[in-house]
């Protein structure tokens, strides 16, 4: 007698389902969530024409042309900068962030004001007196968050307040506008690009001379090197990079110095755009430390770690650089300042959404 056997699942037939075609719109809003610089791209493109539509019909108070948008580019030169200091903390993962470049800014920019507008130490002299002092600050923020454990939060809302008094302090709490350093204004001036039957717009110098550099060192440093590889792998699991063999507090320790060492660089950047050594540049009106983050999570930086590009920074510190440019227009006056602070607010909450979105929709970013 023989007893009937089921077939192994291997020999089972399955019925494969139909692929579910998807529409042409869903795959550009999958593209669109998924690729963060695609939809940066995409909003650059909208405001720019939003803003040319207004500026046509009449409805802004001066022309918003390519003149316009090249010389509003001088307020991109330090956000674009610390927001890609942000990116390097943030990317170490376990909460990283940094609230205190604001202040190493304004302590940074008195010490490069005492070293070039008073000692007269010369450039090169003071440009690595704002180096060692700004990676200073950043390894004070690296050694509280990576080897005592104190949360980022904290270490640098301390460090902010500490920073903040140190520059008032160094200071007398009056800026630093010798005539050496009212000379260095030209080094935040705009220069005209030659071109082939014409000419381009003004660009800012500092565009060349502080901005593109840093843009190139920091994708160097996270796309080609080994230092990189351990900061991705520690946003992403802190854990697991431990047991793999990466020194989880260098590192973590190393991107607050480096954070520290571009804070220090945009200090030069302040002091060239104010003509003088301010002991509050770095946090006066809304501050330099919110904005910066502002851009790196609209840059598509999570803030859990692991994730984020050079390039999506960039272009999220253009578009909220032509969104302020264009607010001013609109609304000339103290109004366009106030509403300016509501745009960046919608923007964040904005980011943070399609943060949370694209990564519980499509796994990442």
């Amino acid at each position: 007698m023989t007893t009937a056997q089921t077939p192994p699942p291997a020999a089972m037939e399955r019925k494969k389902s139909p692929a579910v075609k998807r529409s042409p719109i869903s795959r550009a809003i999958e593209a669109l969530l998924t690729q963060r610089i695609v939809l940066l791209a995409v909003l650059l493109i909208v405001v720019v024409a939003f803003m040319s539509i207004l500026d046509a019909a009449g409805g802004l108070s001066g022309s918003f042309d390519a003149d316009y948008m090249m010389a509003s580019l001088i307020g991109a030169v330090p956000l674009a900068m610390l927001g890609l200091a942000q990116l390097l903390v943030i990317l170490s993962g376990r909460g990283g962030i940094d609230l205190s470049v604001g202040s190493i800014v304004s302590l940074t920019g008195i010490a490069f004001g005492l070293a070039y507008g008073i000692w007269e130490w010369g450039f090169l002299a003071s440009l690595i007196v704002a180096i060692v002092v700004g990676g200073a600050c950043g390894a004070v923020n690296g050694a509280l968050v990576a080897y005592i454990g104190f949360p980022p939060l904290i270490a640098t809302l301390a460090t902010f307040y500490a920073f903040r008094s140190l520059a008032l302090v160094v200071s007398d709490q009056k800026p630093i506008n010798s005539p050496v350093i009212q000379d260095f204004y030209s080094a935040a001036q705009s220069i005209e690009l030659p071109l082939i039957g014409g000419s381009l717009p003004l660009v800012p110098l500092g565009i060349f001379t502080f901005l593109l550099p840093t843009i190139v060192i920091v994708w160097i440093i996270l796309n080609k090197t080994s230092f990189g590889r351990r900061i991705y792998a520690i946003g992403t699991n802190d854990t697991a990079a431990k047991w793999s063999g990466v020194n989880t507090k260098t590192n973590r320790f190393a991107v607050y110095v480096l954070s520290g060492v571009i804070s220090g660089l945009v200090a030069v950047v302040t002091v060239a755009q104010f003509a003088s050594a301010r002991p509050d540049a770095g946090n006066s009106g809304n501050g330099m430390a919110l904005p910066a983050i502002t851009i790196a999570v609209l840059g598509g930086v999570a803030i859990t770690g692991g994730i984020g590009r050079v390039a999506g920074v960039v272009l999220a510190a253009l578009l909220i650089v032509w969104i302020n440019a264009g607010i001013l227009l609109a609304l000339p006056g103290n109004e366009g300042s106030q509403f300016q602070l509501f745009a960046l607010g919608a923007v964040l909450i904005l980011a943070s959404l399609l943060n949370g979105l694209t990564k519980r929709k499509y796994g990442g970013i």
